[in-house]
């Protein structure tokens, strides 16, 4: 039987459930990891979750140890069925001291020689997504602390897989995403209607899993997989592809039962086929259609996808060239909203699971548990908080809302202050900076640039770690250097990318990013200057644009 612990030890075992939500994203890895750190800590010999089929108000068993069989056969259970069905209709956990002579209704319980179980619902803002329920093969009393310390572990489980699910939600968002750029791509690359149409069709016939691939236009088509079709004239209203374009709406056919005004579409033994058509300011350019050899019922995202291919093919019809800078542009504008959206939700999900821990449980925990709860919390608040003025930082920088204000500062005073800032103690760092050596330079965009190369040099590197600044060549020249490992090989050529990190990393990976778009809007730069011995970042400013010269008068 699994030993009352400690408050300190279920806060440690809790807290490795929340490690392992934290760092999982896909569902399915997820949703292992949970089990085996649930099994671990219960010490149980089965571990499963069943999620809610909203649709048919069923619990599906998704994943499961000690019991795979479970997720093998796919059992479904009613919610008010059995003993997990109850657990989600009553929202409260339950406990079967003996199986065999308990109701449920998924006879694998029995066949795999479960004795005593303890079941728990999964519930976010009120709303059950599931159950989780461990088992033991010998007869054993789950007892209050156990039951209290599953149900933390569920609420926890609970946050995760909702956020696990809004996870892979945006993912596929950004599948799609990728999709319509792919095509995008294709169609900047090409300014020749039928070179275009050739490179666009076989990324068309992909992305849709499709076996057939064709355009038609008022006046010519291009065709894949159906090459025969070309040449064929279809008027208006006629068959299938006719209709499209003149209703100018989308339309899935068996191919089978309409009557298709192409007889090469039957030859060729397709069998369904969606279309759409190619839509220019509402007027229609012509018809996208893609068909497979196989029954298909295409489904709403998979038209809507098409829609979305047919409105780019049509644009890149009718004006051959878009801007290529501003696609890429926009691209990168999509990614960094979604890899901020993941940053920000990560320290945001702990937080609510603590505050929500807390309002649900809070009269039921002990004051150490409590305190332990309220300290994870502000930690992950510090770590949110630090990540929004970062993600500032960088709006502003980008929007240039930040004001360069220049003037004379003395180097090796100014720096000794920005270490003194940037670390608990300066005397990690060396200052190889002549005494009376003056520049013109923005106090803020030193302390930002300096603070954060020293802060990296500390956590990364190794002594001695030296602070070097002269002037030459007409640039204030800041160098922070470290006798350590150095950047990562596989990291150096995007070191200054915004979310570029290492493998261990734990930072947001922003830093950097910050660090050299202030160095930018100071007409200067940020460099890394790769070496055996250690990592070399170097602050560039100009100094005649900034008002000094080293040219006598």
């Amino acid at each position: 039987m699994w030993p009352e612990a400690s408050t300190s030890e279920h806060v440690r075992r809790l807290q490795s459930v929340t490690d392992a939500a934290l760092a999982h994203l896909r569902l399915d890895d997820l949703l292992g990891a949970l089990l085996e750190r649930t099994r671990q800590i219960l010490e149980v010999d089965t571990c499963a979750i069943l999620l809610l089929d909203e649709e048919t108000n069923e619990l599906v068993a998704r994943a499961a140890l000690g019991i795979e069989e479970e997720v093998e056969q796919g059992v479904r259970v009613p919610v008010g069925g059995g003993f997990a069905g109850r657990i989600a209709a009553e929202k409260r956990p339950v406990i079967l001291d003996d199986v065999d002579h308990a109701h449920v209704l998924n006879p694998l319980l029995r066949e795999k020689g479960i004795k005593s179980m303890l079941g728990v619902p999964l519930v976010v803002e009120g709303e059950v997504r599931g159950v989780l329920h461990v088992g033991s093969l010998h007869f054993r009393a789950f007892d209050e602390d156990e039951v209290q310390l599953l149900q933390l572990v569920a609420d926890r489980a609970a946050l995760a897989i909702e956020h696990a699910r809004l996870f892979e939600a945006e993912r596929a968002a950004r599948v799609r995403i990728e999709h319509v750029q792919a095509v995008t791509d294709a169609a900047l690359a090409h300014l020749e209607v039928n070179e275009l149409l050739n490179v666009l069709l076989p990324r068309i016939r992909d992305i849709l899993d499709a076996d057939t691939c064709a355009v038609l236009l008022l006046d010519g088509q291009t065709a894949l997989g159906i090459e025969e079709e070309v040449g064929i004239r279809i008027p208006l209203g006629a068959g299938f592809a006719g209709r499209v374009a003149e209703e100018a709406r989308p339309m899935v056919i068996d191919v089978d039962e309409y009557p298709v005004y192409n007889p090469i579409l039957r030859q060729k033994r397709l069998k369904c086929m969606v279309g759409v058509p190619l839509l220019v300011r509402g007027a229609s350019l012509g018809v996208l259609h893609v068909g497979t050899l196989t029954p298909r019922k295409f489904t709403r995202d998979e038209v809507e996808l098409l829609q979305i291919v047919a409105e780019r093919v049509a644009i890149a019809i009718e004006r051959a060239q878009l801007h290529e800078e501003l696609i890429r542009l926009d691209q990168l504008k999509l990614n960094f909203v979604a890899i901020a959206s993941h940053e920000l939700r990560t320290p945001a999900t702990s937080i609510y699971g603590v505050l929500k821990t807390l309002s649900d449980r809070g009269p039921q925990l002990n004051e150490e548990l409590r305190e332990e709860l309220i300290r994870v919390g502000v930690e992950q608040g510090e770590r949110l908080r630090r990540l929004l003025e970062e993600l500032l930082d960088l709006s502003r920088l980008d929007a240039r809302a930040i004001t360069v204000a220049p003037r004379p500062v003395v180097l090796k005073a100014a720096l000794s202050d920005v270490v003194h800032g940037a670390l608990a103690t300066a005397d990690a760092v060396e200052l190889d900076i002549p005494e009376d050596l003056a520049a013109v330079v923005d106090p803020l965009v030193l302390e930002r640039v300096v603070s954060n190369l020293v802060a990296n040099a500390v956590r990364y590197g190794a002594p001695p770690i030296r602070i070097v600044a002269r002037q030459r060549e007409r640039h204030l020249r800041v160098a922070v250097e470290d006798a350590g490992p150095g950047v990562p090989k596989e990291l150096e050529g995007r070191i200054f990318d915004r979310f570029a990190r290492g493998g261990g990393d734990t930072g947001h990976g922003l830093g950097l990013a910050i660090a050299r778009a202030y160095a930018q809007a100071h007409g200067g730069d940020l460099v890394y200057d790769p070496r055996p011995g250690g990592a070399r970042f170097e602050l560039l400013i100009p100094q005649e644009r900034n008002g000094l010269s080293k040219q006598p008068a």
